[in-house]
């Protein structure tokens, strides 16, 4: 009989996700009320009375660590997770009675051949999540190049990462039954079911230049009329790059059920975030495939979508076509523990050097509050860094 890639590893994984777990309830540092901050993207309007919320999540990504990073405790040497952080905002987002997480990717640090070792992360960031799912809010994870990618030697002998289709077997065995269970799902959020998910709507093998297929990579699902679109931006065959095929598909099917909310949640982003005094970004994202990048955001634009990152390990919020009349957003939260990628000194914002997450109210009439939230690497009180509506969605 065959036993799956996971199973050969059940006992021992048991225990890793309950020391995560332990870790994460037991982890009690009491933080200051929410602060009003002047880093405000834009006048925040009252809704009318009668709108009300119907849907309230939280999103981040990149809790990963390194290795050789300084300063990390033996803990998280050896379990390659921003324990402290990710305790911390999981603890809040709890408090804050988030219906979902939605998690951008970068949840292990994976790149290597040992399948133990990539259990044993994967176990661990589940220990610690298993914490929120059972204290009420659902987590809905997301893929990134840590999960998809590997370090591969070409030709010229130089060393690219390119995505797997064994890191994308391990993906599904790893997350799976978070893919969709809409009986747990209904079990957390009674009053926000799920509709409109099917495990066979993904991206197609030859989409796109797509070769493997898609299944719980990339998926999608509504809650009343707003429409959640997860895509993998690293598969097998065209890493660095969108299903704009299948999220065009995908978008007309909500618009015809009637969603006016349109939300993405990808790991890499589409226009990369350089603070001033620096020339370049320390992480490349979509930028590599200009052409589908473009592709890519006309769609976001065209319905007004907003669209959740992370990749680069920072906070930053902005509507990167609005010289030319861009609406949407593109909103990085890749500031979820995992190494800064901007050093000490070299940005004048403080905020590039803040551990930070989106905190959205979905409203009945499908416009959006956005609120980020955030505490510093000296893990002083938690702050509100910004706060802006989005309007509903163009359909």
């Amino acid at each position: 009989m065959k036993h799956s890639f996971l199973s050969k590893f059940a006992p021992s994984l048991f225990a890793i996700a309950f020391l995560a777990n332990f870790q994460a309830s037991v982890f009690a540092q009491d933080t200051a009320k929410a602060l009003k901050s002047k880093h405000v993207h834009s006048k925040v309007h009252r809704s009318d009375s009668r709108d009300e919320v119907v849907f309230k999540f939280a999103t981040y990504g990149d809790s990963r660590t390194a290795i050789k990073e300084e300063g990390i405790t033996a803990q998280d040497k050896r379990w390659l997770n921003a324990t402290p952080v990710v305790s911390r905002m999981i603890r809040e987002i709890s408090a804050r009675h988030a219906n979902a997480l939605f998690f951008n990717g970068d949840m292990v640090l994976g790149y290597t051949k040992d399948a133990t070792q990539l259990e044993r992360e994967y176990a661990y960031w589940r220990g610690m999540m298993g914490t929120l799912m059972e204290s009420g809010t659902y987590v809905v994870p997301v893929p990134g190049n840590h999960e998809s990618q590997m370090p591969t030697k070409g030709e010229d002998g130089k060393v690219v990462k390119l995505a797997q289709p064994h890191l994308e077997q391990a993906w599904r065995e790893n997350m799976g039954d978070l893919i969709i269970d809409q009986k747990r799902w209904s079990q957390i959020n009674p009053n926000a079911p799920i509709t409109a998910f099917d495990p066979n709507n993904a991206p197609q093998v030859g989409e796109d230049g797509i070769l493997t297929p898609q299944s719980q990579m990339s998926y999608s699902f509504d809650v009343g009329r707003a429409h959640f679109v997860i895509i993998n931006t690293d598969a097998v065959g065209v890493d660095s790059s969108t299903p704009v095929t299948w999220i065009k598909r995908d978008f007309e099917a909500a618009k015809q059920r009637g969603a006016n909310a349109f939300m993405v949640f990808g790991h890499k982003m589409p226009f990369t975030y350089i603070p001033e005094g620096l020339t370049k970004s320390d992480e490349e994202g979509l930028n590599t495939n200009e052409k589908n990048r473009d592709e890519f955001w006309s769609i976001i634009e065209q319905y007004r979508a907003t669209y959740f990152c992370g990749h680069e390990h920072v906070y930053h919020a902005s509507q990167p076509t609005a010289k030319d009349g861009g609406q949407a957003w593109q909103v990085i939260v890749g500031s979820g523990g995992s190494p800064f990628g901007i050093k000490p000194g070299e940005s004048k914002n403080p905020q590039d050097r803040m551990y930070a997450w989106a905190e959205v109210e979905v409203f009945k009439s499908g416009s959006l509050n956005i609120k980020i939230r955030g505490f510093d690497e000296k893990k002083g009180p938690t702050q509100i860094l910004a706060h802006w509506r989005v309007k509903p969605a163009k359909v």
